[in-house]
């Protein structure tokens, strides 16, 4: 077999170099040859007959370490196998469109309003206030594209969320009410071919983010099946292969999903549970390939 890994073309995180280094590591071991470039150099192109075209040679699967969905859907197109499937890159990326995918499958989530899309600089600001209204206050505004627990901002008054609101005026963002029970504190669970293969605590005594990235701390612990079987149905309503599941804690202590991560780093997850996540996961792709070709 061979494979190729696409990563970003415009510098690469800390995670993602060592994604990209433990995904090395366990196609070696496997005798899985494979090549790695970058989005920018992965030219998709559609010609003056309307052809969709590519430089590629051919690949038994592609592991896609990047979130350009154009790239991933001409890849598709063209016959290619990822991992992620485009679709389900993209339903992850924008984090309104994960939680309108997970709506009504009885995944419990905090209530989430969607910005509404401005074009223009004095755009009406009247949400503000059912904001308010059906949330409440503190609540969380995030931008529909970030990771890491960037581009996410605990909002107190309503000055405040009229200043974000502003800020972020041309932004797709959303509004989210705040988890009390939860500050600080989330459960990161991967799952791999709708099975939970490793999960970790993360806390953070000293912010309301509980990504390590952050300065949160991780920790093994035993969860709640009610959180486990969350985390599968998320995967599979969103049709993923793999993926980091982030599950906050309701005052019941009922498990509320806060988001649905398809590159969700190995790092973090494999030094605190010992668990082999990047082997997993390139074990479960080589079966996946081999069963389609059975």
């Amino acid at each position: 077999m061979n494979c190729l890994i696409i990563t970003n073309g415009y510098g690469l995180a800390d995670g993602i170099l060592h994604q990209l280094k433990r995904l090395k590591e366990e196609l070696t071991l496997r005798n899985i040859s494979f090549d790695v470039i970058k989005n920018n150099k992965a030219i998709v192109f559609i010609d003056e007959n309307g052809d969709l075209k590519s430089a590629l040679k051919p690949y038994d699967f592609i592991i896609y370490l990047d979130k350009d969905r154009f790239v991933a859907r001409s890849l598709e197109k063209l016959g290619y196998k990822l991992f992620n499937n485009a679709l389900s890159i993209e339903l992850c990326d924008d984090k309104m469109l994960t939680h309108i995918a997970l709506a009504n499958n009885g995944i419990k989530m905090p209530k989430t309003i969607s910005s509404t899309l401005c074009y223009r600089d004095d755009g009406n600001r009247d949400i503000i206030n059912d904001v308010i209204q059906n949330i409440g206050l503190p609540l969380i505004v995030k931008e529909n594209y970030g990771s890491l627990g960037r581009q996410v901002y605990l909002i107190n008054t309503k000055e405040e969320l009229i200043e974000i609101s502003n800020r972020l005026i041309h932004t797709p963002h959303l509004y989210q009410q705040f988890i009390e029970s939860s500050k600080g504190i989330d459960y990161r669970i991967i799952v791999i071919n709708h099975k939970v293969v490793a999960y970790m605590k993360r806390e953070n005594k000293h912010s309301y983010l509980s990504n390590i990235a952050q300065g949160g701390t991780s920790s093994i612990v035993e969860l709640p099946q009610a959180y486990l079987d969350t985390a599968i149905k998320c995967s599979v309503v969103l049709g993923l292969d793999y993926c980091g599941v982030d599950i906050l804690q309701g005052k019941n202590n009922e498990p509320i999903v806060s988001e649905v991560n398809s590159n969700a780093f190995y790092e973090g997850i494999e030094k605190t549970t010992n668990i082999n996540v990047a082997g997993a996961y390139v074990d479960h792709i080589i079966n996946k390939i081999k069963n389609e070709h059975a």
